[in-house]
């Protein structure tokens, strides 16, 4: 391997702690505002819906590279307090993707069929209780894939925080576009294949959170069975 490849991969993987901290602390955020904002959107108050609704509609509705260069560039001149690259990234990613995953959570509670309602009132239970005991658990497990999709799909978005001058990867890699210019090949080929990996470790990891969730409700994780055509 030549010294410029050598040179090239070192960069590249210089950035990764920044990826995998962006993309840790925007899924943990994309969890709560999911969890909040999705709940939210089926209160029986009027006014909760609506003040969920409204997040939902502009951050799903809005550019998430305008919501970035608003937090970072606009906020500060209206109220004189500059954010740190990493946090704004981080909030920007919470936010824009906790209103995609208010909708995921939202969809799995009304796919809980209408009798455990109906027997969770039977018993007693108080409206917590129901969501708690009976209610989320079922949903919990039809939110599984959705949200896999969903946190590969911030994982990708991290690379926008090369805009506001995060070291992540996409940022180191374009740091050496000028001077590598004829590897550009190794640069992007490695981004690629480090994006790839981080992936298939955020899908482990939810594809056990399945097999848990599904065991848990005395269901049987679905088999991937072979085919003439492929697995």
């Amino acid at each position: 391997m030549s010294s410029s490849v050598s040179h090239i991969i070192t960069t590249v993987l210089s950035g990764l702690t920044a990826t995998v901290i962006a993309a840790v602390g925007g899924i943990a955020l994309t969890v709560v505002l999911s969890l909040v904002a999705g709940l939210a959107l089926g209160s029986p108050s009027r006014t909760v819906r609506g003040i969920s609704r409204v997040y939902v509609e502009i951050f799903r509705g809005t550019s998430e590279v305008v919501q970035l260069f608003w937090l970072y560039f606009v906020l500060p001149v209206l109220v004189g307090f500059q954010l740190v690259p990493m946090f704004a990234g981080i909030l920007v990613l919470g936010l824009n993707h906790g209103a995609y995953g208010a909708e995921i959570v939202r969809g799995a509670v009304n796919s809980v069929p209408r009798a455990q309602f109906e027997g969770a009132v039977a018993l007693n239970l108080t409206p917590a209780q129901r969501m708690r005991r009976v209610i989320l658990p079922q949903a919990f497990a039809e939110m599984l894939p959705p949200f896999n999709n969903l946190f590969i799909q911030l994982l990708k978005s991290t690379a926008l925080l090369s805009f506001i001058a995060v070291p992540e990867m996409a940022r180191q890699g374009e740091l050496l576009r000028p001077v590598f210019g004829a590897d550009l090949g190794w640069i992007y080929g490695t981004e690629l294949v480090l994006y790839l990996l981080l992936a298939l470790l955020i899908t482990s990891g939810m594809r056990l959170l399945e097999r848990i969730a599904a065991r848990r409700l005395g269901r049987a994780p679905a088999k991937m069975t072979a085919t003439a055509g492929g697995v």
